[in-house]
């Protein structure tokens, strides 16, 4: 059996797959496609998937961030000082 290997992917595939994901929801869309498609450059696939786990590992630490946050303020007496106003 012969070894395949995909194809590289040019600069100029670069610079359009960025500027897609660059689109506020086609982008988001696009790297699931990318991603879980069938056809398509394993390269751009392996980027699709782990731009995905960065986008969640992302979402966790700013639900995180905004929790503490939340508690801070909630554990000052932050919600006592509003309803003197």
């Amino acid at each position: 059996m012969e070894n395949q290997q995909a194809p590289v992917m040019s600069v100029k595939d670069w610079l359009i797959t960025t500027l897609i994901c660059a689109i506020p929801i086609v982008g988001f869309i696009m790297l699931f496609v990318w991603a879980f498609g069938s056809d398509g450059n394993p390269n751009r696939a392996n980027w699709a998937k782990a731009a995905l786990i960065w986008m969640v590992i992302a979402f966790v630490l700013v639900i995180l961030m905004w929790g503490t946050i939340a508690a801070i303020f909630l554990g000052s007496g932050g919600m006592d000082r509003l309803d003197s106003l």
